[in-house]
């Protein structure tokens, strides 16, 4: 299904040096093709920007055009992997496979919620 190319268009870029990273929105051509893979598409980037690791890049918030053909996403890439640990979302650095997910039960999270309310000021840090 990968045999036919796809072809990939930056707009909108530009350099973040507060957050150590470059940001763009992406278009994604892909006539004859359904979807094209995020990690497909990370090592295209990768390749186009001389990214050394694959993993500072980070795409989401893909949509396809109706009619299928071209889809339009976000992308990120970082400076290193310590600014994308630093800076990206929890759940997307664990997508991306740098951190391990924590799983708790939902009785656990409710209970420390309750505790942590009736708690003020530094003591609610200490929790947490």
């Amino acid at each position: 299904m990968s045999n036919t190319s796809c072809t990939l268009r930056t707009r909108k870029f530009m350099t973040n040096r507060l957050l150590a990273r470059r940001q763009f929105i992406l278009d994604v051509l892909h006539p004859g093709r359904a979807n094209v893979p995020k990690s497909e598409l990370r090592e295209k980037l990768a390749k186009m920007y001389d990214v050394s690791d694959n993993a500072c890049v980070s795409l989401f918030g893909f949509r396809t055009q109706f009619g299928g053909g071209k889809s339009t996403g976000f992308g990120l890439i970082y400076d290193s992997v310590d600014a994308m640990k630093k800076f990206e979302p929890k759940h997307r650095v664990i997508r991306a496979g740098l951190k391990e997910k924590v799983t708790k039960s939902r009785k656990q999270i409710k209970e420390k919620k309750n505790r942590v309310k009736k708690l003020r000021g530094a003591e609610k840090r200490k929790v947490l």
